[in-house]
Formats: C-alpha cells, sequence, structure tokens
C-alpha cells in the first residue's frame, strides 16, 4: 500500500513540474502584441506628406481623408499652406518636427489655374518648408490636375538639390495623357504605353531625363465593365505613365478602384485611405 501511494505521488509531482513550462509560454504570447504596438509607432516618421487638390478643389477635396487619417491615429496634419496666384505662401499652423507622419494640406488660391502654374506654386511651397523648416524629405498626394501638376513639378523641378526630395508620390485619378481613351487592353497599356498621346503626355517622355528616382503608386477608378472610366478620367489616362515611370526604374505600383470609384469621391473612399496609410506610412 505504502508503495503504490509513493508512486501515485510521484506522478502527481512530475505532471505539475510539465505544466509550467506552458504558463510561462501563454506569458510571452501576451506580452508579443505590446512589442509589436511599440514597433509601429516608432515607424512613424518627420516626413511631411503634401496632399494636392484637383481643379476647382478646396478645403474639402482632401479635408475629410485627412481628418479619417487622424481619427485612425495613422497621421497628423499639422499645417495648411495656401499659395497666391503670385507665388506667395499663407501658412497656417506649423512643423512640429515629431514623427507623428505630418500632413499639410495646400490649397491654390486660383484653384482653376493650369498646370504650368501649379507646378511653379508647389515649388513655392517647397521652398518654403525648407527655408522655414529646414525640410530635406517630402511626399506627394496629388487627386486629379493635383497628380498631374505634381509629376509636372517633379519633371521640372525634381533633381534641384536646394528643393525638399520627393520620396513617394501617389495620384488619385489623375488625367496624365489628359482626357484621351485608347482601347488597348489593360497589359498592353501597362507593358507598353498609350497607343494615343496627348501633348501632356508628351511633355512627360520629354521630362524623363531629370526626372529624379522616387516611388510611385497609381490609383484609377472603374465605374463598371463597360465603363472603364471614373466617370471623369478614363482608365487608360490615370494608369498612361505606368509603363513610361517604370521604363525610368521607377518603382512603381497601381490599383484600380471599382467600388465608389466615381472620380470626386476616389478621395472619399475608405479602401484609397487604406491603400494610402499602406504606401505612405506602411500601415
Amino acid at each position: 500500500m505504502k508503495r503504490l501511494f509513493f508512486i501515485l505521488s510521484l506522478f502527481i509531482l512530475t505532471a505539475c513540474s510539465q505544466k509550467a513550462p506552458t504558463s510561462t509560454s501563454a506569458i510571452l504570447l501576451n506580452e508579443e502584441p505590446t512589442t509589436t504596438t511599440s514597433d509601429v509607432v516608432d515607424q512613424k516618421t518627420t516626413t511631411p506628406t503634401l496632399f494636392i487638390h484637383g481643379y476647382a478643389g478646396g478645403p474639402s477635396s482632401f479635408g475629410h481623408l485627412i481628418k479619417r487619417m487622424e481619427e485612425n491615429n495613422v497621421a497628423t496634419k499639422e499645417m495648411t499652406l495656401t499659395i497666391t496666384s503670385d507665388g506667395e505662401i499663407q501658412a497656417e499652423g506649423e512643423l512640429t518636427g515629431e514623427a507623428t507622419n505630418p500632413m499639410i494640406q495646400v490649397l491654390f488660391q486660383d484653384n482653376e489655374s493650369h498646370e504650368w502654374n501649379q507646378a511653379e506654386w508647389l515649388r513655392a511651397a517647397l521652398a518654403y518648408l525648407k527655408e522655414t523648416f529646414g525640410v530635406e524629405k517630402v511626399n506627394l498626394v496629388g487627386h486629379s490636375m493635383g497628380g498631374v501638376s505634381s509629376l509636372r513639378y517633379l519633371g521640372t523641378y525634381g533633381e534641384d538639390a536646394t528643393l525638399p526630395q520627393v520620396e513617394k508620390f501617389s495620384a488619385i485619378g489623375a488625367p496624365f495623357n489628359d482626357f484621351v481613351a485608347t482601347s488597348q487592353t489593360l497589359d498592353d497599356l501597362l507593358r507598353n504605353g498609350p497607343t494615343k498621346y496627348s501633348a501632356r503626355y508628351q511633355d512627360y517622355q520629354a521630362m524623363m531625363p531629370t526626372m529624379p528616382t522616387f516611388a510611385v503608386q497609381l490609383i484609377a477608378g472603374q465605374l463598371s465593365e463597360m465603363d472603364l472610366s471614373d466617370g471623369t478620367v478614363p482608365l487608360s489616362s490615370a494608369l498612361s505613365v505606368y509603363a513610361l515611370l517604370k521604363e525610368h526604374h521607377l518603382p512603381i505600383s497601381y490599383t484600380i478602384i471599382s467600388t465608389n470609384a466615381q472620380h470626386s469621391q476616389l478621395h472619399e473612399n475608405t479602401e484609397v485611405d487604406q491603400l494610402l496609410q499602406t504606401f505612405l506610412w506602411n500601415e
């Protein structure tokens, strides 16, 4: 009887000792999300991202998107820059220099001017940020004409070492080949570029030798299988520069939005929000 009791006691002690590592493992697993969350916070940078509206745009053009980014604790709006037709900067707010993924909303006082003026005004804005806050790097996000003007700026002033260098450029529904629609397949467009060229697209071709290196994201809207456009900009125009920029060895990606894809609603689309978060801030 004593021998049986001894064997039972030994079995219980052995079983308890085998459970200890399981308890330790559970504690370690519970600690992992804390480390991961800290890493995500540490990924935020001081690099400002400029949001440039389209033709006839204004504060509401990117205003709601910027607010959603703030509400989701992805980025922080720190400034609004309004640029007059004379290229003067009217600044509201200031850059803190902190790693908040700072956002800057750019507004053109003459919001119906052409892309050449807007490229000049973007240059004035970036020069201001360099001179006032010592900004060395920026990201650009442009909707519609804002994307067109941003790429024209990059081809004209992108290699100017006295200005902040652009790290990432996202274009949302931008008519890079004006409003020319082509009937070619998407594969052919992405591989070879458009079969019909607008004067705007030819300008981009001529700018390639002075185009700096930056990452590119193209976002285009497609309303339906029958309507290969966002209702304003043909899909083939929004993606027309893909082959051109890829040939220039720029890292480039594209996404076609098919839900809530109407042109003026693209910057109100939460799918676009997520695409921007991933591209700009690895969120």
